[in-house]
Order: C-alpha cells, then sequence, then structure tokens
C-alpha cells in the first residue's frame, strides 16, 4: 500500500495545529514541520520530519527523520535518526541526481518542476530493484490518482501540502484503495434459473484485462462472484479483452475503497476494482457501460458460511464466471455443487459504503 507523508511546514500554527489533532494522523507516515506545537500534536502518532539544510541553487534539500516513533524507513547507526535527500528536479543533471539518490539510499522524496509524468517514469524505472523508496511530491487529489499509477505500481508514497484535513483524509483514502489482495473465498452453487428478459450491462474499460482477472458483481453486497473478461476465445467472435460482459443492471459492483457501485450507475471515467483470481486488484477506468435487453440466467449458491447469494448474467454461453484456480466456467453449463471464486462481506451498504447495520437482502 503506497504510504501518505504530508507536509504542513508552510501553514502557520493555528492552522497546522487544527489538522494535526485530526485521528486520520494515525494513518500518516510523515510529517514535515519545524512546529514544536504540532510536534507536540503528533509525536505519539507519526514520525516528524524537520527540514535540514538546502542544497546547490535550492535543487536539493536534506530532511531529517526522527524514527522513534517508527515507520518502514530504514534508519542510520544510532537507529533515531536519519538524514534523506528531498531532490526538485528542474532538468536533466538534477534528474540524474534523483535517480542516483533513489537507487542507493533508503528514501528519496521527488518534487517535479513540470506537469509530465515522464521524469517520474525515468527515476521508478532506475531504481527498480532497489531497497530504497521513492516519495513524490503531488499537487492535489487528482495529481496523486495520476502519480500513483507510473508504470502502474507508482512510487513507495506521496508527500502533499494540504491546507484542510478533508484533503489529508481525501488522500489516505485513495491510498487505502490501492492497497492489497483482497482475501477470495468460495463460492458452492445450488442451481441455476432461467428468469427472463432484462438489461444486463457489459462494462468496457480502458484497461486490457488479464486472463485470470474481471470484476465482482453480485445481486448481494454480502456475496460477490468473479466475472471473468472477455479475454479467452469464443468460437464466433473475438476476444474483448477489455470487457466485462457483467450481469443485470441491478448488481452491485465493487468498486475502490471498498464501495459497491449499481451496474446501472457507472459511466465513463469512474472507477471500478479488476480482480485476480488470486485476489490481487487494481483500479481500472470505465470506457463505457453497455445496457441492452437480454434474456437472463441467476445463478444461486451459498458462500463459505452458508449464506444465500446469488448472480444474474445475461442467458448466453459466452458469459462466464472464474472457478478455483482461474478454471473458466460458462454460466449456462454450471450444475448444483460447482464453485465460483467470490468476495464475502458482512456489512451492509448505504450508499455504496459498508456500515454495520440491520438489513435482509432476499
Amino acid at each position: 500500500m503506497p504510504t501518505v507523508w504530508i507536509d504542513l511546514s508552510q501553514l502557520d500554527t493555528e492552522v497546522a495545529c487544527a489538522i494535526a489533532k485530526d485521528e486520520i494522523f494515525g494513518s500518516v507516515e510523515v510529517v514535515i514541520t519545524d512546529d514544536d506545537h504540532v510536534t507536540a500534536l503528533l509525536s505519539d502518532r507519526t514520525t516528524v520530519v524537520r527540514t535540514a539544510t538546502a542544497g546547490e541553487a535550492g535543487r536539493q534539500r536534506l530532511i531529517a527523520v526522527d524514527t522513534e516513533v517508527g515507520t518502514g524507513l530504514s534508519t542510520e547507526a544510532d537507529g533515531a535518526h536519519l538524514t534523506i535527500p528531498d531532490v526538485h528536479v528542474v532538468d536533466d543533471p538534477t534528474l540524474q541526481l534523483a535517480c542516483h539518490y533513489a537507487q542507493h539510499w533508503p528514501a528519496t522524496v521527488v518534487r517535479f518542476q513540470d506537469p509530465t509524468k515522464i521524469p517520474l517514469e525515468i527515476v521508478i524505472a532506475a531504481a527498480d530493484g532497489a531497497e530504497g523508496r521513492i516519495i513524490c511530491g503531488v499537487g492535489d487529489h487528482t495529481d496523486a490518482q495520476v502519480t500513483l499509477s507510473v508504470l502502474e505500481k507508482g512510487p513507495a508514497g506521496i508527500l502533499a501540502a494540504p491546507s484542510t484535513v478533508e484533503e489529508v483524509r481525501a488522500l489516505v483514502e485513495l491510498a487505502n484503495s490501492l492497497s492489497s489482495d483482497l482475501p477470495l473465498s468460495e463460492i458452492t452453487v445450488t442451481g441455476i434459473r432461467h428468469t427472463g428478459v432484462g438489461e444486463r450491462v457489459c462494462v468496457d474499460t480502458c484497461t486490457q484485462f488479464d486472463t485470470d482477472e474481471g470484476l465482482l458483481i453480485g445481486s448481494f453486497a454480502h456475496g460477490l462472484f468473479l466475472c471473468v473478461s472477455e479475454t479467452h476465445p469464443l468460437p464466433y467472435m473475438p476476444t474483448r479483452p477489455f470487457r466485462v460482459n457483467a450481469g443485470a443492471l441491478h448488481s452491485y459492483v465493487l468498486g475502490v475503497g471498498g464501495r459497491t457501485r449499481y451496474l446501472s450507475e457507472l459511466r465513463a471515467g469512474d472507477l471500478v476494482l479488476a480482480v485476480g483470481a488470486d485476489g490481487r486488484t487494481r483500479e481500472v477506468v470505465v470506457g463505457r457501460a453497455k445496457i441492452e435487453t437480454r434474456p437472463l440466467l441467476t445463478i444461486d449458491g451459498v458462500d463459505a458460511d452458508g449464506t444465500a447469494v446469488s448472480l444474474t448474467v445475461q442467458d448466453d454461453w459466452h458469459v462466464r464466471v472464474l472457478g478455483p484456480g482461474a478454471e473458466v466456467l460458462n454460466v449456462t453449463e454450471l450444475t448444483a455443487g460447482d464453485k465460483i471464486l467470490g468476495f464475502q462481506s458482512s456489512a451492509s451498504r448505504h450508499v455504496g459504503w459498508p456500515v454495520e447495520e440491520f438489513c435482509v437482502e432476499v
């Protein structure tokens, strides 16, 4: 999961302290500040960084990290302090300097003068395989989204200078949404039913799926099925590696940050979560959602806890789900006892967000 660093050093004491009091700073790895009042508020929750000496022409400065609280950073011999470079990339010499530090230091902060992400791509590529971490300066939430997806994996973390606690929360939420694998489980099919005609949604993304990837879809938010992308050959039509024939328009799809959306709500530019058979995840952008009238098929099943779940899809042989070991299963050929990969959630949903409340879905 990418980490979040926050720079409060340019804010006045009153504003910085008001922000630093928020509990969200328990999820912020490093805070940059030279203000003792701010430091006193943060000392038991996160690591505090103090600015140090400026480098040549202001292109490089050093920041001294007090690691007593503890972070993922390696430390100097005394175990309490670490000095790391903070490089402002404005030309090729400073770009090469950033690459050098990223290859050899336990952490390097890089900031870029120009809006292009090509210099960041070069630094990430140059440091590929190195043990150190790259922390990239970002301007706002949109810039952070783009930065964290550079070369698919992005830097190890982002550094921002927000002016409100809401901005801090949004950055932490963004980092958490890129977090980690999902614990997939098995759904046991109890039967399939031909359920008449209705509207189904194909989700066309701006990404090429892997052969074992798809979207998590279901009629109930507590149990979602892994619907595979159209990356596998079909006898009568070409593959569509960007598409998932997802399900009926009432269905839930799992998005970023653990939030579900209705398939009927998806629009170009929305984000959904691509999920692999091993549980790995990544954000993908919706290019369009195609809603068309088709015959429908309902798959009934039970999750690992014996709770009833279901998925309604287009009633056609070429619509597929994934079983254990990434086995591709045609929905019309499913029988009782077959296993489908899925995701269980114990929480109910309110406008897509998980919430612990009484809720019955049937």
